[in-house]
């Protein structure tokens, strides 16, 4: 038994490893087709990634990284998939910018209420599509897709000089107002340089998600729901309520996700504003099996490859490299999960068989008395 509870957390930690290893592979051979040395490039981008300011900017990028990854993990443990974390973070983040620029308030007040606006943002956006689907049977997928476009919309028509936004003289970028000293988050110093403040934030939402999914009777209800509605509904699990509550769980963080750069870098929503974390966050959790953990480890990984990436450009090798390994990652990780379930599920079958084997006559006695 003791033998068992080992190689089941072993096959789940080599998968991860099995497609990082298959994703180097394959950038070795597409590196070699192009008749680059792959060996120099690998050594090239280790030693560009691992200096000091790469780490800092790493360990930054990948704090949005981490929440779009915990928003699309806590959809995943309900079955769902919450495709519009891409539109909930970038509406939040419009708002929390809306309300911070208009706002003056002393620090830390200013950050706390755009924190709160963005995650209250994100969650209602996110439960127009929990509603849709626990009372009407809309799917998920379907509805935050669609939700993405309405938000983009909503941003580029509120996002004009004459409603929410200003635009600065002999610029071409329109954005929102500047956001006050009271509401920006200073970085953390390090030996290695400046770290975004928002990573704290990040810590204590992953601690609080593990927690909550892993310690607490909603993350069992939850969990329950997500391997079978029906089940759970037979327990005593409101299906429908947990369905809701699940997509505004999810809809609040990812509407953290952009706070980084709004309360670190930009202090204003503008036209350059990043998009496309949503895409990233869903990797991410598949990476990371989701996992608050896994997550940061893989989100980690993420930032370090686009990083390492910059250094590409200038060796005369396309970065696209780095976008086909990330690729093939993800592509890899969901092959060998899948792989890896399967032999689990079969030496479990196995085991069972095994112990029946060992107590004969246990099963004929179970079925005459009806067990």
């Amino acid at each position: 038994m003791t033998r068992e509870r080992l190689i089941r957390p072993g096959l789940f930690l080599a998968a991860p490893v099995i497609a990082v290893g298959l994703a180097l592979l394959v950038a070795g051979l597409v590196l070699a087709a192009t008749g680059a040395d792959a060996l120099r490039v690998l050594q090239d981008t280790i030693a560009y990634g691992t200096t000091g300011r790469s780490v800092v900017a790493v360990v930054d990028k990948s704090v949005g990284y981490y929440l779009a990854g915990i928003a699309a993990a806590i959809a995943f443990r309900m079955g769902l998939f919450n495709i519009g974390i891409d539109g909930q973070y970038r509406l939040a983040a419009f708002a929390a910018a809306v309300v911070g620029g208009a706002v003056v308030l002393p620090w830390p007040l200013g950050v706390v209420l755009m924190i709160g606006v963005a995650m209250l943002v994100g969650g209602a956006w996110a439960a127009i599509a929990g509603l849709l689907a626990a009372h009407r049977g809309v799917s998920v997928v379907i509805s935050t897709i669609m939700l993405n476009a309405i938000a983009t919309g909503i941003i580029a028509w509120l996002l004009h000089p004459s409603r929410l936004a200003v635009q600065a003289p002999g610029s071409n970028n329109v954005a929102t107002a500047l956001i006050p000293e009271g509401g920006r988050l200073p970085t953390i110093p390090t030996p290695l340089g400046d770290v975004d403040g928002f990573l704290l934030v990040a810590i204590a939402v992953g601690v609080l998600t593990w927690l909550v999914l892993g310690r607490t009777r909603f993350g069992f209800e939850l969990r329950a729901s997500g391997m079978s509605l029906r089940a759970a509904a037979v327990a005593g699990v409101d299906a429908k309520r947990m369905i809701v509550v699940t997509m505004i769980a999810s809809g609040a963080v990812a509407g953290l996700a952009g706070m980084p750069q709004l309360l670190g870098a930009s202090h204003r929503y503008g036209l350059d504003f990043p998009a496309g974390l949503g895409w990233t966050g869903i990797a991410i959790a598949l990476l990371g099996r989701n996992h608050p953990l896994g997550i940061a480890i893989a989100a980690l990984l993420w930032a370090w490859l686009e990083r390492s990436a910059q250094i590409l450009d200038l060796t005369g090798i396309s970065r696209e490299v780095v976008t086909i390994m990330q690729g093939v990652i993800v592509i890899a990780i969901v092959v060998a999960y899948e792989l890896v379930g399967r032999m689990i599920r079969r030496r479990e079958q196995r085991f069972v068989g095994l112990a029946e084997a060992a107590t004969p006559g246990e099963g004929p006695a179970r079925a005459a008395s009806g067990a």
